[in-house]
């Protein structure tokens, strides 16, 4: 029921009094009498780690029962955010660089589809964790892909030497960001200045790549760097990241680490579905708030995927999706066991949501 309603839009509680009467919203929940406020306030008060834990296990089982065979390789991208917060909740603490209390939660996602949404207080590392759900990831899709490459990919955050090193000594290929620093922009100087002498020459952005090796001091291993000298009329950009693939430095960066921004929409997209809603006041039901709304991303994406490949809606987001094709107004007539849906001969895009129907109806 709650994820029904985050799905069409009923981010409030209180949106249950009118629901509950809704004869398309208990079809949706499969069930005729749907819970008041009250009681989906205490159901959401109820969880624990054990109900966290069973509904990000079963991310990854959608995930996997999703391919029909085993894929050659999987990019695991790694992102966190602020979530901020405004009251007195469990687990919140200030954040300097987001400059407001929040929690921080960790996303995971395999190209769009969502694998873990993982609530986090925001008084420790960026990277907290990562690696403990890197290896549980790991483990469970060589169980099913033993022969699938697999990537770990994320920003600077999570560019730390326990974490790579775990990706070395377990076959686990990996593209990270370097945060920049006085060290990696001495080290790359020549080839900034060769940068910004080629853009003062021809007026052109400029683009320069070169790879070298790097380890923190902290480090117990070199890792591979590949610097971008960039130049523009903004003055110069340059970029940094590490990685253990062997290639091309330009095509790494360009391929392997830029499509990680994709994935920062998909983190966009948990908001559509109301993942900031984290205003309860017990740290579990906060959690829960959050895998509520991985679990309707979850739904729709897979009826992008499924049923909207090739229309209008393809690349749609779900805030899009929702208005054109599920917070749409309809005259709904009920008789006994039949509910009858009227829909306006003039919806625009009546052609697109009658493929989705047959794409998703039952063989």
């Amino acid at each position: 029921q709650r994820v029904m309603a985050l799905c069409a839009g009923w981010e409030d509680l209180n949106d249950a009094e009118q629901l509950q009467r809704d004869p398309v919203h208990q079809l949706a929940s499969g069930a005729e009498a749907l819970g008041s406020a009250p009681t989906l306030s205490r159901f959401e008060n109820a969880q624990n780690r054990a109900s966290a834990w069973a509904v990000n296990r079963e991310l990854v089982e959608q995930f996997i029962r999703s391919h029909r065979t085993a894929p050659a390789h999987l990019i695991l991208d790694f992102d966190a955010t602020d979530t901020p917060v405004h009251g007195q909740q469990e687990g919140r603490f200030f954040h300097g660089y987001y400059d407001c209390h929040c929690f921080l939660p960790l996303y995971v996602f395999c190209g769009d589809q969502l694998l873990v949404a993982y609530l986090r207080r925001s008084h420790q590392d960026a990277a907290k964790h990562a690696a403990a759900i890197l290896k549980l990831l790991v483990t469970r899709l060589r169980q099913v892909w033993p022969r699938t490459k697999i990537v770990f990919r994320a920003d600077s955050g999570f560019c730390r030497d326990r974490l790579l090193s775990w990706c070395d000594t377990h076959d686990v290929k990996y593209v990270v960001g370097l945060a920049r620093n006085e060290r990696l922009v001495a080290q790359n100087t020549a080839l900034m200045q060769q940068a910004e002498a080629d853009f003062n020459r021809t007026g052109q952005k400029q683009r320069l790549f070169t790879a070298f090796d790097y380890a923190a001091g902290s480090w117990r291993r070199v890792g591979w760097g590949i610097a971008k000298a960039e130049h523009t009329g903004q003055g110069a950009n340059p970029r940094f990241i590490v990685t253990n693939i062997v290639g091309d430095a330009q095509q790494i960066y360009d391929r392997r680490y830029c499509a990680r921004g994709e994935m920062e929409n998909r983190v966009k997209e948990q908001m559509m579905l109301f993942a900031d809603r984290v205003s309860a006041h017990r740290w579990w039901a906060n959690q829960w708030r959050l895998l509520l709304a991985a679990l309707a991303y979850t739904l729709i994406e897979a009826v992008r995927r499924l049923a909207l490949a090739g229309t209008a809606l393809a690349q749609a987001t779900c805030q899009t999706i929702r208005l054109k094709l599920i917070k749409i107004g309809t005259v709904i007539e009920r008789k006994l066991t039949i509910v009858r849906l009227h829909f306006s001969s003039a919806h625009p895009l009546q052609a697109v949501f009658r493929h989705a129907v047959r794409c998703l109806a039952p063989p």
